[in-house]
């Protein structure tokens, strides 16, 4: 009962505020959740949700991913479900993400097939998350890509994206 006290406290929400602002924020695109279930990935995408479960991360959880959730297989939908509310930040398409997304895309750093991919992208830097998570290597976590992305960012005036794979963003200390 003290804790639901210490809820309304002013001091507390003040320091779970700081706590927030100093959690990074991964936007974490559908391929990681579904990493979770593939012999290749399962290791790292396993290890970077069990750290959001701790509290580690905020995820970044956007409209579109959402969108790509509802096609998939139940098990992914139900590790989506599990993640803690409050490790999730949702975030709807805007109209400049969809301008942003048209962007790189008449920019020629993808074609127009890679639109979601490019709307991951979008809300990522829109919504200023520290890194976009991913295993597609094909249109996101691509060297060519990543500069023609942030290249667009730049011209904008947005922040330079940090896009990663799960093993990069846990790092070598949770080495198999």
């Amino acid at each position: 009962m003290k804790e639901e006290e210490n809820v309304d406290d002013p001091e507390v929400k003040e320091i779970q505020k700081s706590l927030e602002r100093s959690m990074e924020r991964l936007y974490l695109d559908t391929s990681v959740y579904g990493g979770y279930y593939e012999q290749e990935f399962r290791y790292w995408s396993k290890a970077l949700i069990e750290k959001i479960h701790k509290g580690e991360f905020r995820v970044i959880f956007s409209e579109v991913v959402d969108g790509e959730i509802n096609d998939a297989p139940e098990d992914v939908k139900k590790l989506v479900r599990d993640i803690p509310k409050q490790m999730i930040e949702f975030v709807p398409l805007s109209d400049s993400s969809i301008e942003l997304t048209e962007a790189y895309i008449g920019e020629g750093v993808v074609g127009k097939t890679s639109r979601a991919d490019c709307f991951h992208i979008a809300l990522a830097t829109l919504n200023s998350a520290d890194v976009l998570v991913s295993w597609n290597f094909k249109h996101i976590v691509n060297f060519k890509k990543i500069r023609g992305y942030n290249a667009v960012n730049y011209k904008f005036g947005y922040k330079i994206l940090d896009i990663r794979t799960p093993r990069e963003v846990i790092g070598d200390d949770e080495e198999q």
